[in-house]
């Protein structure tokens, strides 16, 4: 089974690094649970608001330079906050990774702010 990522998804991967792109398409040609990127490259300016917000602990973020995604499973056309399905999403987008041949983190795995919808290369990885 698979999904097919919307035009508001795909417009949402502009600007972000190609391999986290394959990673997502590849996620969504081999899921069974409807996602959305969330956001993808952001502006300083957006996120200024999301530390103001407490939405994110740093202004470091590989949102700035296009090196992390937000995905969020859909659940009856809506975005769904449910964590059991993040933990299922995460397991997709591992194996798509993995297919891919290209090392990711997940902001679910973080111990300190646990961000479930968080997808980013690693800075060892991409500098």
């Amino acid at each position: 089974m698979s999904i097919i990522l919307g035009q508001r998804s795909l417009s949402r991967l502009e600007g972000v690094h190609p391999d986290l792109v394959r990673v997502v398409k590849k996620a969504a040609a081999m899921s069974d649970l409807d996602f959305t990127v969330l956001e993808g490259l952001r502006t300083l300016e957006r996120q200024k608001q999301l530390y103001t917000q407490k939405a994110t602990k740093t202004m470091r973020s590989r949102h700035l330079d296009g090196h992390a995604v937000d995905l969020a499973p859909m659940l009856g056309g809506q975005v769904s906050w449910d964590w059991p399905l993040y933990h299922r999403l995460a397991g997709i987008v591992k194996s798509a990774a993995q297919l891919e041949s290209v090392p990711i983190e997940w902001g679910g795995d973080w111990h300190t702010f646990k961000d479930g919808p968080h997808w980013q290369l690693p800075w060892g990885a991409y500098p």
